[in-house]
């Protein structure tokens, strides 16, 4: 009830934000310690959320990378930040996230470019209502929220070991996850049903991404450590927002149900500053394997804290993705 409570009154947590901040105040207030030349990618940076974090780094003079499915759509997002911000550096690429192939693709353009790579920001996400596959046959959701992010991660991350090593300025990467991760049990997180599910659930299966995102992050954030790597990793909470996710499939939460529960919801603006902030903040310098929510240091699910759980799906990750990649079926 406290946590409620001060969720709905926007009271400040330590870091001195909390649920009312926005990502242009987090931003601003960082604008002094920003290291200048910053390079980011943000993934589902063509709307919502991501489109919101680009703006505003953008605006706070970071260059940033746009990896996108709907090129128009990317275009636009370019427009109008470059309308505010004149100056800003933004570039695009084609992805798709729940295409192993096309993944290793992108990774391939941005490495040839030779640009250094600060920040990472795993942000891109679709729920899907049906049952559907990628084209490497894994089921849509977890494909794109989870393994494309996971694979996208693993090819970039010398570049950002190499880019913090070079500069001094330690690299950030961030996975978007939710709270909604909590609601998975131990017995309903079986690999084998998460690519193939027999009995599928849209909410579910989109719960089980949320919670891979956070287990990729303790994992990773032990290997970081392991090879004594400036870089760290951090998964947030952005809150509750009315995005093209939701918009899109109106059975899931309808539009009276988020007129009841406006007093809940976030503007674009205040879901992106978690992210704004962990990717910004010189607070968050050196914390790695985190959770945040509300610009804050939060508590994640005890199955997402699980170390064993977390090295058991990295492992089955990669064995998967070397599978896909190099030993293609006919």
């Amino acid at each position: 009830m406290k946590e409620t409570l001060r969720y709905l009154a926007g009271i400040a947590g330590p870091s001195g934000y909390g649920s009312k901040s926005t990502a242009e105040q987090v931003s601003q207030d960082c604008c002094s310690s920003v290291p200048s030349h910053l390079t980011a990618i943000i993934t589902g940076a063509t709307s919502g959320i991501g489109a919101e974090t680009a703006r505003v780094l953008a605006k706070r003079g970071v260059r940033i990378v746009i990896p996108a499915r709907d090129l128009g759509k990317a275009a636009e997002v370019k427009d109008e930040i470059q309308r505010e911000s004149p100056k800003a550096e933004v570039i695009i690429l084609e992805i798709d996230l729940s295409s192993l192939a096309s993944v290793n693709r992108f990774c391939s353009e941005f490495l040839a470019l030779r640009l250094p790579l600060n920040i990472l920001i795993n942000n891109g996400g679709v729920f899907s209502q049906a049952l559907e596959y990628s084209e490497d046959k894994i089921e849509m959701t977890f494909a794109t929220n989870y393994l494309g992010h996971h694979f996208l991660t693993e090819r970039l991350l010398d570049k950002m070991v190499e880019t913090a090593a070079q500069t001094g300025i330690r690299g950030r990467i961030i996975n978007v996850s939710s709270v909604i991760h909590s609601w998975v049990k131990r017995d309903g997180f079986c690999f084998n049903q998460l690519l193939n599910p027999k009995n599928y659930n849209g909410t579910r299966a989109y719960a089980q991404s949320k919670l891979a995102n956070i287990l990729h992050v303790k994992e990773l954030a032990r290997h970081l450590k392991a090879r004594n790597a400036r870089v760290s990793v951090n998964a947030v909470h952005p809150g509750i927002v009315k995005t093209g996710i939701i918009r899109a499939h109106k059975g899931f939460i309808t539009d009276s149900v988020f007129f009841i529960a406006s007093k809940l919801l976030k503007s674009t603006s205040q879901g992106a500053s978690t992210t704004c902030y962990v990717a910004l903040s010189p607070e968050v310098e050196g914390v790695s394997g985190k959770y945040f929510a509300d610009c804050n240091e939060s508590d994640c699910s005890n199955l997402a804290n699980d170390e064993s759980e977390a090295r058991k799906l990295w492992k089955q990750t990669r064995l998967l993705i070397h599978r896909l990649l190099y030993q293609p079926t006919a």
